[in-house]
């Protein structure tokens, strides 16, 4: 199932929906303004928050966090940088492990687990500007923490590119 996500998606205070790839609603993404971090909720089509993600502020390395009903879900760092691809490591809160890597600046990057991939992101099956799209390919991975995963390592790559904390 692809789902269609918007690329200024960290807008503070902005909130929009998050579609299939048949138009319907999937997700809200609520953005927290006036938060000392940011801060964002995935929420499903009847307003229940399905997962929050969150800057650590203050890690050696730059990390996000993804929580699930007020728990932690997952924590993204950055793994190794190259010139062509970054690469990113999702630990989950059970200890499984998640590789991200691929051009994610240009939005064509892989989520695998022990080399299977369970997402595919990628603008090259949109005509829409600012938007791509999270193709995720095995029916039991769970869509909105794939969404999420790709929402904070794009997050990442365009602080670590720019140069910001």
């Amino acid at each position: 199932m692809k789902y269609l996500v918007r690329d200024k998606i960290f807008a503070i205070g902005d909130d929009y929906w998050i579609e299939d790839e048949h138009g319907r609603r999937a997700f809200l993404v609520d953005g927290k303004a006036l938060r000392l971090r940011d801060t964002l909720e995935f929420k499903d089509p009847t307003g229940l928050v399905l997962i929050t993600l969150r800057k650590k502020m203050f890690s050696l390395r730059d990390a996000m966090t993804i929580e699930r009903d007020g728990e932690p879900l997952a924590t993204i760092r950055n793994k190794r940088l190259s010139l062509v691809r970054n690469h990113y490591r999702v630990t989950l809160a059970e200890g499984t492990e998640l590789d991200v890597s691929g051009r994610i600046l240009d939005r064509e990057f892989g989520v695998e687990y022990d080399g299977e991939l369970l997402a595919h992101i990628s603008r090259q099956w949109l005509r829409v500007r600012e938007t791509y799209a999270v193709n995720v390919v095995r029916e039991d991975a769970d869509a909105a923490l794939m969404i999420a995963v790709a929402v904070c390592v794009i997050r990442m790559a365009e602080k670590e590119r720019d140069g910001d904390d």
